[in-house]
């Protein structure tokens, strides 16, 4: 329940809700309940063999990427009706009820005793984290009136984009983010760069060789303690 409707829990603890009120739809219970089902208990595994069909589960994925822009458009319109014209408050609702499953993992990781710090979403987002959150961005700037196209320009616009962008990684099996080279250029330019690797090699070697320019005055003064012994001896 927790992954199913984690944005109908976040948003509602958000604007001081229920968070139980999505129990109260018990159609929506009851599909969720019967989907873990089964996949995990369907006989001979047939649930998940269907899916496994390729073109079902570019439907499903797509199908599933037109529901996050209606949960986003819906969470940034129920904040405005608590907080008018918060943008923050807007933001931070409609990319909870967009990417709540993946928002919640953590409680859920700790409901279930796994917890597992490399997996935090706020720390390391993943693709559908980060594309939620730039479209609460933009339907707070639409619903604002400071983005000048129309709700259902804008609607079709990033649907189309999600779903295309979600079809083209599963067709070419790719994990990597579409704002890779984004998220590279914006952390140069604000970040600066980092240590050259050139550098770091050259560190690594002197302290490999056990040298550094600080022990060179030591071990001139070592070559010139041993040439004043042997002239004494001369003498």
């Amino acid at each position: 329940m927790l992954s199913c409707f984690g944005g109908s829990v976040l948003s509602s603890l958000m604007l001081a809700e229920p968070p139980v009120a999505f129990l109260a739809k018990g159609t929506n219970v009851l599909l969720a309940s019967s989907v873990w089902y089964l996949v995990f208990y369907c006989p001979q595994d047939i649930f998940c063999r269907c899916f496994a069909f390729l073109p079902l589960r570019l439907l499903v994925a797509g199908m599933k990427e037109v529901t996050r822009t209606w949960k986003i458009t819906a969470g940034v319109a129920h904040a405005d009706s608590h907080f008018k014209n918060a943008w923050l408050v807007m933001i931070a609702v409609g990319w909870a009820r967009g990417a709540g499953g993946g928002l919640i993992s953590n409680f859920e990781q700790l409901v279930r005793g796994v917890w597992k710090p490399e997996t935090n979403e706020l720390l390391k987002m993943s693709y559908p984290v980060k594309v939620t959150l730039i479209g609460a961005v933009l339907f707070t700037l639409q619903h604002s009136q400071y983005l000048p196209i129309a709700r259902h320009n804008l609607i079709f616009l990033y649907t189309v984009f999600l779903v295309v962008t979600k079809v083209t990684m599963m067709l070419t099996r790719s994990t990597a983010s579409p704002f890779a080279r984004l998220e590279a250029t914006l952390g140069y330019m604000f970040f600066g760069m980092q240590q050259a690797p050139s550098k770091v090699k050259s560190e690594g070697a002197l302290s490999s060789n056990g040298s550094s320019v600080c022990d060179r005055p030591s071990s001139g003064q070592h070559r010139d303690g041993v040439k004043k012994r042997q002239a004494k001896k001369t003498e």
